[in-house]
């Protein structure tokens, strides 16, 4: 049977990120790609210019109707919004469990926020401990480890660890070129090509949910780690410049070398 993955994350209208970017990352990884919409954005290439939240009561509803149905075989969060959000989802999985993969998306590339600052605590209390690996930039862990000092990221990764997280990949999208993975006993650094290619937007969703379809189909963290790196290079090396007046879209389906 073929993998099934959902992503449990917000729309991006422009299609570079959000649970657009994580379908066609299923799709180029091999798996049958299913969504449950958190939050709807006005969104584009230059920025985020309105979200609208669905009632936790529908959020619920579609993991329902997956979960019943179709079946998970892993899934991934990214964008999440709001402690009911939050609150919902985690109530759904523990009740469900499945290799997860939980992306904490708290800024846009554009800057806009998409986390709100009440919701923090309940990311890393009620989903981080449900989760396979969390997958935060740079940036990201430094915030969810309120950390201001500049730690390295294998410090980050083992305080992501010690919030709640049984692995943690603090991912090279920001700063130095390399992705580190601490899996609770093991520090692994995967190195990641750093391209200058303006059109980044989606590379951390492209990430997130390519690790998630290949721990799907049964590759271990470490080698779904290394394969997640690799498409979210190509997904940038590949990337739509030509697209909007701001950071283009990742193109991990390579449209243009299909043309």
């Amino acid at each position: 049977m073929v993998p099934r993955v959902l992503t449990i994350a917000g729309s991006d209208s422009g299609g570079g990120a959000g649970i657009q970017a994580d379908l066609k990352a299923f799709a180029a990884a091999g798996a049958h790609g299913m969504s449950a919409i958190v939050a709807l954005t006005a969104q584009n290439t230059v920025g985020v210019t309105a979200v609208h939240e669905p009632p936790p009561e529908f959020v619920t509803a579609q993991l329902e109707a997956v979960f019943s149905d179709l079946g998970v075989d892993a899934a991934k969060t990214g964008m999440l919004f709001s402690r009911q959000v939050i609150e919902a989802v985690a109530d759904f999985l523990e009740a469900h469990p499945v290799p997860l993969v939980v992306d904490p998306v708290m800024v846009a590339s554009s800057g806009a926020q998409l986390l709100k600052d009440d919701a923090v605590e309940a990311l890393l209390t009620r989903l981080f401990p449900l989760a396979t690996v969390v997958t935060p930039n740079l940036a990201e862990a430094r915030k969810l480890c309120v950390d201001s000092t500049q730690s390295g990221r294998a410090e980050l990764a083992e305080r992501l660890v010690a919030l709640g997280a049984p692995g943690a990949i603090v991912t090279g999208g920001h700063g130095d070129p390399v992705d580190h993975l601490f899996d609770g006993q093991r520090h692994i650094e995967i190195s990641v090509e750093r391209l200058d290619v303006p059109a980044t937007h989606g590379a951390g969703c492209t990430h997130s949910a390519t690790l998630a379809a290949l721990l799907a189909r049964g590759l271990s963290l470490e080698d779904a780690a290394r394969g997640a790196a690799r498409a979210a290079t190509d997904a940038v090396r590949h990337g739509l410049v030509e697209l909007g007046a701001g950071d283009g879209p990742v193109d991990v389906l390579n449209v243009k070398g299909r043309t």
